[in-house]
């Protein structure tokens, strides 16, 4: 028998076997088989990069601005945006969390991709209960009926790698169980791979099309995402981190039954920050919310360093606090955190500083200490604030946002694309998840309609003050110099009190200033 046919033979083998291995491993699943996947992926992309070449790259456009190019160019994002939606409903696990990435990114991406995968947030396809109970039984070995004296076979959330259910212990306790898919850790590995080759593939047909930053981020996540201890630990850490905050709830968890699979934390009621309606009914105040998520996530980014990276409405709940009748607010998910190092704090922190005071110099020398490089600093200015370059250079905190802005701001996006895909390339790793968080909170903001608060300025900016000078504190080298920097940081904050409340009085708003700073 000759060589070749020898290496044919053993290559048909060893898929079939590999096949019927991985059907095994899967429970005889035909959807979790890593060549069932690829090939649903392949064809997609396939398809999807046929419709832009068919509609956009295979005539010549004279005019690339002009109000027909960009109508079917809008046409062509919003087919390819509902084509890669099928796929990762299909696929579900890795590609439903990449879909809600993508979904978050609002002002970064065409705004028919944002508009299309943002149901992923809230309505990611569930699995049945008895592929939860399979979980359970393996990583706690435990009947889930010795466990549980009711399981609420409706989820209270489904995501991308796991879904969420209410259930009440034995012992009478009432706990919310986060329970892994069954094939996400098996299929991620491959699904991650198959990411990165067709990535590769459409880069190189389309060289504007540069995501792969987007399966960097994550191949480097998704691990960690998978471990549901880790998760727990996060939770515990952020909750002694932001234990003065006593209008701040974190789930404990339950450490007896959890595991890398299995999540098992206190039930905790509240709405949806998002809902509107239940805000009303509660009579809870939109303001008070968005100071109180903007002054957690403030002190998280430029203070603590440690920042919760998916703070989409699904994870934020609000309720009145008992008692004093306040808002609480009740953090959930907490799977993936950015870490961000003392020196990325530094930086972002002087350029935000920089972007208040509408300093151009100062904007450019620390966009290029972020890795933005030459004249992209205006650009990422934009991406970091959310405001086009009108409202950037006449002071975003006194510009308010409309409606009209928002409009404004996707056509821009939509003509620099390509010079945003740079961007996000290039800049520093950290200050990805960064502007996934600005973009999610930006957008609680705008449903509250609290988006032109002052108190979001006035915080963050306190908040910059305090990362700055803690780092210029550790590297004085003198105690005099300490001293200066601890004066110059009173002063600072100093000026700022007085500022914003020269804002409030002008503005007719004392009463609301005097409490924002007091």
């Amino acid at each position: 028998m000759s060589f070749r046919r020898i290496l044919k033979y053993g290559i048909g083998g060893s898929a079939i076997l590999g096949t019927g291995l991985s059907m095994h491993a899967n429970d005889y699943d035909l959807n979790s088989v890593g060549i069932v996947r690829l090939a649903r992926a392949g064809m997609t992309v396939f398809d999807i990069a046929t419709t832009y070449k068919a509609n956009l790259y295979s005539g010549t456009w004279p005019d690339k601005k002009a109000s027909e190019y960009l109508k079917l160019k809008s046409e062509t994002h919003r087919l390819a945006a509902e084509k890669l939606l099928e796929l990762c409903r299909t696929n579900r696990g890795v590609y439903i969390k990449v879909g809600q990435h993508i979904g978050a990114l609002e002002y970064l991406l065409p705004a028919e991709y944002v508009t299309t995968m943002k149901v992923l947030h809230s309505n990611a396809p569930q699995n049945p209960v008895e592929d939860l109970y399979r979980v359970i039984r393996q990583d706690l070995r435990i009947e889930p009926s010795e466990l549980f004296e009711s399981f609420d076979p409706e989820p209270l959330g489904t995501a991308s790698l796991a879904q969420v259910h209410r259930a009440t212990l034995k012992d009478g306790r009432e706990v919310a169980v986060k329970v892994q898919h069954p094939y996400v850790k098996g299929n991620s590995i491959v699904d991650i791979k198959t990411m990165e080759v067709l990535v590769k593939l459409v880069a190189w047909t389309f060289p504007d099309f540069k995501f792969q930053w987007l399966v960097d981020e994550s191949k480097r996540n998704l691990p960690v995402e998978l471990d549901f201890a880790h998760e727990g630990r996060n939770a515990e850490k952020v909750r002694e981190m932001f234990r003065h905050y006593r209008w701040l709830k974190i789930p404990g968890v339950i450490w007896e039954y959890t595991t890398s699979r299995v999540l098992m934390m206190e039930y905790t009621k509240g709405g949806q920050v998002n809902d509107i309606e239940y805000i009303q009914r509660e009579r809870l105040d939109p303001y008070d919310i968005a100071n109180k998520i903007g002054q957690l996530y403030s002190n998280m980014i430029f203070v603590n360093g440690f920042v919760h990276s998916d703070p989409h409405p699904g994870n934020i709940l609000v309720r009145k606090a008992e008692g004093n009748g306040g808002t609480e607010i009740v953090l959930l998910d907490h799977g993936l955190y950015a870490e961000l190092t003392e020196k990325f704090r530094y930086n972002y922190s002087q350029l935000w500083l920089s972007i208040l005071r509408v300093d151009q110099p100062a904007m450019k020398r620390y966009a290029h200490a972020l890795g933005v490089e030459g004249s992209m600093w205006g650009l990422f200015a934009c991406m970091v604030t959310g405001r086009p370059w009108n409202s950037v250079i006449h002071g975003v905190d006194k510009v308010k946002q409309d409606d009209e802005e928002k409009e404004m701001m996707q056509k821009e996006g939509k003509l620099v694309l390509p010079h945003i895909s740079d961007v996000l390339e290039k800049v520093d790793r950290q200050m990805l998840l960064v502007l996934k968080t600005n973009d999610l909170i930006r957008g609680i903001e705008t449903t509250l309609r609290t988006q032109n608060r002052m108190t979001a300025f006035f915080v963050m900016s306190k908040c910059c003050v305090k990362s700055i000078g803690a780092q210029e504190y550790l590297t004085a080298p003198s105690t005099w110099s300490k001293l200066a920097i601890c004066l110059r940081e009173q002063w600072s904050i100093l000026k700022l009190n007085l500022y914003y409340l020269y804002r409030g009085i002008v503005s007719l708003h004392l009463l609301s200033t005097l409490k924002m700073i007091l």
